[in-house]
């Protein structure tokens, strides 16, 4: 029983994998669902799975090429940021602080998600620095305590968002600048691989045994001028298919 469900386990990852490519191949901007089903790395219908709306990417602007396209270099998104921003799965109470004044956020609201305030000053500085031109987010919390919150931060550049925030931001083992109530954070290597969205850098880090009151998970998802920024955390365990979930979904969004 054991080996047929691990090749049902795999066939589904293949599909998924396939789903993703057809997704991510094309520049137009259309309608795209993740069926509770197609979410690589999830196997039953009963696994924790959030149920989501449809997802749409919003209209780009008349001529515009999406930010994979060869003739947009920079990986400009020109469509609205704050259209691009994870819908809450449904059930969930929304934080509308995080809607921020005509649903962009200041940098100092995004900043307290960081503990240390030597680590939000080099922080802040950093964003200055590399020309920081909006933030849009959302956040909500689930009937079973999960918290989360989707930060998107719009750079000049894609090339600017890799080398100097990606790669800065968060290396391998751990990221550069602690969140709020983790503590030992390192890099979450059961994330599924074969759940990387095309044209989307992602890097994920979950808090190990011992924790606190609570447990978090985190990921760094550089997709063209934009950094992702996901984090999730709740009381005891915070499980692993929801954030995965929730991160592959914002990578299909930007992607």
């Amino acid at each position: 029983m054991r080996s047929i469900r691990v090749l049902r386990a795999v066939l589904r990852w293949t599909a998924a994998v396939a789903v993703f490519a057809v997704v991510g191949a094309g520049t137009a901007y259309g309608i795209t669902r993740m069926e509770r089903t197609d979410v690589p790395g999830l196997a039953t219908g009963s696994d924790g799975r959030w149920a989501y709306p449809r997802l749409t990417k919003p209209p780009l602007p008349s001529g515009s090429p999406g930010p994979r396209a060869e003739s947009n270099p920079a990986g400009t998104h020109h469509a609205d940021l704050r259209a691009l921003v994870l819908p809450a799965p449904e059930g969930a109470e929304e934080d509308e602080a995080l809607r921020g004044a005509d649903g962009w956020l200041r940098t100092e609201d995004f900043l307290e998600e960081y503990a240390e305030e030597d680590d939000r000053e080099t922080f802040a500085q950093q964003l200055v620095d590399g020309g920081l031109r909006h933030i849009a987010a959302r956040g909500w919390t689930t009937e079973d305590g999960t918290r989360t919150r989707v930060y998107l931060l719009r750079f000049d550049t894609a090339a600017l968002v890799e080398a100097k925030f990606h790669r800065v931001l968060s290396p391998y083992g751990n990221p550069a600048h602690g969140v709020r109530g983790a503590r030992a954070v390192v890099s979450d290597e059961d994330f599924p691989e074969e759940a990387t969205v095309p044209g989307v850098t992602r890097t994920a880090y979950v808090e190990s045994r011992p924790y606190g009151a609570e447990q978090d998970r985190q990921a760094y998802l550089a997709a063209g001028d934009v950094l992702a920024v996901v984090l999730q955390s709740r009381k005891g365990t915070a499980p692993a298919v929801p954030f995965q979930q929730t991160v592959v979904l914002q990578s299909q969004l930007l992607g």
